[in-house]
């Protein structure tokens, strides 16, 4: 999608890199969806343009060569990927374009992309949650149903990306939810796709030798659906599962009728019934997941509301350079922003590390719901202000 403004130079230009082809396709769907919802509340003043990252990072490197050769881009932005997102960001620094980013553990964004906090990326920011926020969410939730410290908790991490940075003994999940107290128990991480978890040796009889009660995971929902289904067939039955990754996603039916998620916890970000609005119009997150659902057809996704900030956040930064044409000017503005969005308030000035700005994070739950098989239930809010709990936290299979 393309804004034809007739004043080409004068109104800048935002490059949107957007998974439209390939595996990642149904993660660019919020982003696409609202690019065509803002840009007509910013035509005259800024313009949009995407290309599709055909869910490679070289697909998304050629992107941002696209953007910013040929539509002279002076920003871009980006959602999801673990290859992806920090290929578009990476591609920034280099090319020397300012660029935001979110739906990204902020440690591998940072830590992942060699920066340090003596020395901090210059052209590239990023808002998110971190791998410690979701360790204590998790945690949270255990305690919630019944598992105190003390407890062993098995993890289930692949070998790629995900595990390693789960495991990171300075930034990862591991240390955040030893401090809490937990013994995590984890094997050697499986390869994506899985073949399995129930050999000899393998994932389950570690689980049941170091006597697990809670199951966490960054899998996949193929990956947990096989894990679940194993796991009851050798009389492994945790008081809970928590994952995040793309269960945060509502879930689809799997041949056995039940969906991956069902009963998991998981992490929430944002959902219609956070109290935020949009600083572009007012908007609020209910009024934005009605709008997805009535134009698609499609229920609502958590990541609405952080694509929505990213055109909020963007938008405020190129307003409020000294030259909105000037790179070093539009990434001085990015870096001092602070602004209530649709993904709530935002703050460069403050964050854990230069180029960052955290989003809070709540405890929810896949539970049995009245309008679909299950829906995404808020049991934990405290870290969000003005947020209800819908409901309190089910053992698996109801109790």
């Amino acid at each position: 999608m393309e804004q034809d403004t007739g004043e080409e130079g004068r109104i800048p230009t935002v490059g949107v890199v957007v998974a439209r082809t390939g595996r990642l396709a149904r993660l660019g769907d919020p982003l696409a969806y609202v690019m065509e919802l803002v840009g007509p509340k910013l035509r005259g003043r800024v313009r949009l343009v995407s290309r599709d990252s055909r869910s490679t990072a070289e697909g998304a490197r050629r992107a941002v060569r696209e953007l910013v050769r040929d539509e002279g881009a002076r920003m871009v932005v980006t959602l999801a990927g673990t290859e992806v997102l920090p290929a578009v960001a990476d591609s920034c620094e280099e090319a020397g374009v300012p660029c935001l980013s979110s739906t990204f553990p902020w440690q591998v964004y940072f830590y992942g992309r060699g920066a340090t906090e003596e020395r901090p990326f210059r052209w590239t920011y990023h808002f998110c949650w971190g791998l410690d926020d979701i360790a204590e969410t998790f945690a949270d939730l255990w305690e919630a149903a019944g598992a105190g410290p003390d407890r062993a908790v098995g993890c289930l991490w692949n070998d790629g990306p995900q595990g390693a940075w789960s495991r990171h003994t300075a930034h990862g999940f591991l240390p955040a939810a030893r401090a809490r107290g937990y013994r995590l128990v984890d094997p050697a991480g499986y390869r994506e796709p899985s073949a399995g978890f129930d050999g000899p040796g393998g994932t389950l009889a570690a689980f049941r030798e170091a006597g697990v009660d809670v199951v966490t995971s960054a899998a996949t929902g193929a990956d947990l659906a096989l894990f679940r289904r194993q796991a009851a067939a050798y009389g492994l039955r945790p008081r809970l599962i928590t994952c995040s990754r793309w269960l945060a996603y509502p879930p689809a039916a799997t041949a056995a009728g039940e969906p991956a998620q069902a009963d998991v916890g998981t992490l929430v970000y944002w959902t219609p019934d956070h109290p935020y609005r949009s600083s572009l119009d007012g908007m609020t997150a209910a009024e934005l997941a009605e709008a997805y659902e009535r134009a698609t057809g499609n229920r609502w996704l958590q990541p609405l509301g952080l694509a929505y900030a990213l055109f909020e956040v963007a938008f405020h930064a190129l307003s409020a350079a000294t030259d909105p044409t000037d790179p070093p000017s539009v990434a001085a503005a990015l870096g001092a922003t602070r602004l209530d969005t649709m993904a709530g308030p935002l703050d460069w000035t403050s964050g854990p590390v230069p180029n960052v700005a955290t989003v809070p994070l709540s405890g929810g739950q896949w539970q049995r719901g009245r309008t679909h098989p299950y829906e995404l239930v808020v049991v934990d809010p405290r870290n969000v202000p003005g947020l209800r709990a819908g409901g309190e936290l089910v053992r698996p299979g109801g109790g």
